[in-house]
């Protein structure tokens, strides 16, 4: 494998944990800072819902249910050079199980492409999706 390729998944791996670590207890905890966590042209999709711009994006979460989210997979990639000019840039995905309030836990599963701004991680798009059965019904 090319060295460099090598040290760029390591990165990536690296920067899914600390980058999940934050963003969880953030969505958890912290939810007035989520803004801080999107680039101001970010894009959430939540359940098939989205939403454009930092601002809108953490209104969104302040007006959710509280949670608590517990991670069970984690996994990430870099994102081809030619394909982000460049720019240093990962796709990490994450599933887990999230508790609303006072209800049972769901599975969920989240995708996040995250670049790099200064010393920060920016979500360029986050993709959030619970995992219930599709209808039976057509």
């Amino acid at each position: 494998m090319d060295p460099n390729l090598k040290a760029k998944i390591d990165q990536a791996c690296r920067t899914a944990e600390e980058f999940t670590k934050v963003y969880y207890e953030s969505v958890d905890k912290k939810r007035h800072l989520i803004s801080k966590l999107y680039l101001d042209t970010g894009l959430l999709t939540w359940n098939g819902n989205g939403i454009t711009g930092c601002e809108p994006i953490q209104k969104f979460y302040i007006e959710l249910p509280s949670t608590d989210h517990t991670v069970v997979t984690l996994d990430a990639q870099p994102v081809y050079d030619m394909a982000v000019n460049g720019q240093l840039t990962f796709l990490i995905q994450v599933s887990g199980h999230v508790k609303y309030q006072n209800k049972s836990a769901k599975t969920f599963q989240q995708s996040f492409v995250v670049t790099a701004l200064g010393d920060k991680w920016k979500i360029v798009s986050d993709c959030f999706r619970l995992q219930e059965p599709l209808s039976a019904e057509k």
